[in-house]
C-alpha cells in the first residue's frame, strides 16, 4: 500500500509576526473582535511584542492597509476585522464585497495568510452575537486560522 504524504499546520508558530488590521466604523463590535484575536494569539504563544494593531477608518479601507503590511514582508499573517451591517441601501454589497475580494486577492498575490474577521451581517445583534457572545468571536477564528496557516506554509516549505 502507499502513503499518502500529508500537511497540516497545528496552531504553533512561537517567532512569527503578526498584523491586525481593524476597521474603526462600529468600533463598538470591532474591539472586541481585537481583543478576541490578541487573546487567541497570545494564548497560543504569541508575544505582545510580535504583534502590530492598524487601525483604518472603515472594512473598505482594509485592503489597501493589509497590502501595505504584506509588501512589507514584515509579517508571517495578517488578521482583518471589522464589521458591516446591513443597512437600506445597497452601500452595504459594495463594502462587503469590495473588502473580500480585496483581502482574497491580496493573500494570493503576496502568498500570505490573510485571515477574515470582518462580520458581514444583517443586524447589530448578528454583530454582537459574533464578537464574543452566542456565535463565539469571529476575530479570534481568524487569528486562529491565519496561525494554522502560518505553521502549514512553513512545514510544506521543509
Amino acid at each position: 500500500m502507499h502513503s499518502i504524504k500529508t500537511y497540516s499546520g497545528d496552531f504553533r508558530a512561537p517567532d512569527a509576526r503578526f498584523a491586525i488590521v481593524a476597521g474603526r466604523f462600529n468600533s463598538f463590535i470591532v474591539e472586541s473582535l481585537i481583543g478576541g484575536a490578541v487573546d487567541a494569539l497570545t494564548r497560543h504563544g504569541v508575544a505582545a511584542d510580535q504583534l502590530t494593531l492598524v487601525h483604518v477608518p472603515g472594512a473598505f479601507e482594509i485592503p489597501l492597509a493589509v497590502q501595505r503590511l504584506a509588501a512589507s514582508e514584515r509579517y508571517d499573517g495578517i488578521i482583518a476585522v471589522g464589521a458591516v451591517i446591513r443597512g437600506s441601501t445597497p452601500h452595504f454589497d459594495y463594502v462587503a464585497g469590495e473588502c473580500v475580494g480585496g483581502l482574497s486577492k491580496v493573500a494570493l498575490d503576496q502568498g500570505l495568510p490573510v485571515g477574515f474577521g470582518v462580520l458581514t451581517v444583517d443586524t447589530i445583534e448578528q454583530a454582537i452575537e459574533r464578537a464574543g457572545t452566542k456565535a463565539g468571536n469571529k476575530g479570534a477564528e481568524a487569528a486562529l486560522s491565519v496561525l494554522e496557516m502560518v505553521s502549514l506554509l512553513r512545514v510544506m516549505q521543509a
